[in-house]
């Protein structure tokens, strides 16, 4: 059963670690305990191999339970055997410090929850931070040191324009882990 929510301790979006193929379960049992949890999933379409189409959900991440809980809630929780640990953002740690417990706001969540609910086709998550209009210079390879804005971009290549002084622009496309932003 949950704890009472104290007087100042708002609730916040946990990003809970658990064991691969126990999401589902974790979910389950967490909304046993009264909390609300939520496992990002996807409904699919699957042939089986007699041809006959089948309708599942899909985990979207793996090994992830997000938890709407205050901050004392989270501490008992993180004792539950299920769950393995809670998601800490290193990027916002200061150097020597430690991370922070990482947290989403209400607005992403519902975000999520509304593109895996709503998408006719399977999403899948981008794990790039290049995106159009970024100033981006080649890293390595044969065009190491070349400089251009993006015009188009997915997870594997971006289309970049280079500046050609007054004969325009060339446009090439190269694989976006070739590439780091410039200022």
């Amino acid at each position: 059963m949950t704890t009472p929510q104290l007087p100042g301790q708002p609730k916040h979006w946990y990003i809970a670690i658990v064991n691969y193929n126990t999401e589902k379960a974790v979910e389950a049992r967490l909304a046993g305990l009264g909390y609300e949890a939520y496992v990002a999933k996807q409904t699919v379409t699957r042939v089986r191999p007699n041809g006959r189409k089948v309708s599942i959900d899909k985990v979207f991440i793996p090994l992830t339970v997000f938890i709407h809980c205050t901050e004392t809630e989270r501490r008992q929780i993180v004792n539950l055997p299920y769950i393995k640990r809670f998601m800490t953002n290193r990027a916002a740690a200061a150097h020597g410090s430690t991370a922070p417990i990482a947290t989403l706001e209400q607005r992403e969540i519902d975000k999520l929850r509304y593109m895996l609910g709503q998408s006719e086709i399977q999403i899948a998550f981008v794990n790039t931070p290049i995106k159009i209009n970024d100033n981006v210079t080649v890293a390595r390879g044969h065009l190491k040191g070349i400089s251009g804005r993006v015009i188009a971009t997915d997870d594997t290549k971006s289309e970049v324009i280079v500046a050609i002084g007054m004969l325009g622009a060339a446009k090439m496309t190269i694989n976006t882990s070739h590439l780091k932003l410039t200022e």
